[in-house]
């Protein structure tokens, strides 16, 4: 899966990762921040965005016979991809330090395959290019959703996770702290690299789906997720108009939690302007991007 979805933008250099380009060139605070800020945990940063959803809905409407499936979460996917496609930064990692720029677009989603307390959860991990359309995002999450959903369907996570699930305790302990070091020098398994949920550009997870509202969810140590957004329940808001006329508008919250190593807080916050004006235009997301802009500090 990996090889078939690399963003071929640089060759190969010592110090590269499988799984992204070393960044060398860098502004030196953020050459040192890695060495002090030593985990995702120490890095996050939370913010909130509330997203008004009134005209959203609408398009969904207007272009749901072109684009079956489509939903509020797709927008808020493909907005991302072209995001990515024009603020690369955002699709950085920091492993052991180190500071590199991801080498294909992917997001990590959590699925119930039955809407029960005891339904089975699975992860699903579609892959995208910076040039994907609405479309392009719809079609791709639909396919691996297709795949992975049904009951007694055994992805590769859930088979790892099987696994791991019946090691004793000191054996699970051994094969952990292996995977987090083999991890750190990149030269963990493709294989365990393509199964793992914290192996991605972006962790979404869409609880409004099931009513509740979002959530700021902690950044994982092992893997290389510089990104988890989750996506609330849909709630009203009231607004007055010049004529003094109250007017009730529906929105939904996101809440990002990111990691600052990857890029400065100005680049974060004209980031999520570039976002607000995708989901405020959602036409823009019909046709690809007019060009894809490469990560300058590789």
């Amino acid at each position: 899966m990996l090889s078939k979805n690399k963003l071929n933008h640089f060759r190969w250099r010592w110090g590269d990762r499988y799984d992204g380009w070393r960044v060398r060139k860098v502004d030196p605070v953020f050459r040192v921040i890695p060495y002090v800020l030593r985990t995702r945990m120490d890095a996050q940063n939370f913010f909130e965005e509330k997203v008004p959803i009134d005209h959203i809905e609408a398009f969904i409407k207007k272009h749901k016979e072109a684009i079956p499936d489509l939903s509020i979460m797709h927008v808020i996917m493909a907005a991302t991809v072209r995001l990515f496609s024009q603020r690369p930064h955002l699709n950085r990692f920091v492993v052991w330090n180190k500071i590199f720029a991801r080498n294909h677009i992917n997001f990590s989603i959590a699925i119930k395959r039955s809407l029960t307390d005891n339904g089975e959860e699975t992860l699903i991990k579609p892959y995208f290019q910076p040039e994907d359309t609405l479309s392009d995002v719809v079609r791709k999450t639909r396919e691996v959703q297709l795949a992975n959903q049904q009951e007694g369907v055994r992805n590769s996570s859930d088979t790892i996770s099987r696994i791991l699930g019946t090691l004793p305790d000191w054996l699970m302990r051994v094969v952990a702290w292996t995977m987090l070091w083999t991890d750190k020098v990149g030269i963990l398994p493709r294989f365990i690299n393509e199964a793992s949920p914290w192996h991605c550009s972006v962790f979404l997870t869409n609880i409004g789906s099931i009513g509740i509202e979002s959530i700021y969810h902690h950044l994982y140590e092992f893997g290389t997720c510089s990104n988890f957004v989750a996506m609330g329940k849909k709630t009203r808001f009231h607004s007055t108009t010049k004529e003094g006329e109250l007017v009730v508008h529906k929105q939904i919250r996101l809440k990002f939690v990111l990691d600052e190593r990857i890029c400065d807080g100005y680049y974060f916050a004209s980031s999520l302007r570039l976002m607000t004006k995708y989901l405020m235009n959602p036409e823009i997301l019909l046709t690809p991007p007019a060009n894809v802009v490469k990560d300058e500090g590789v």
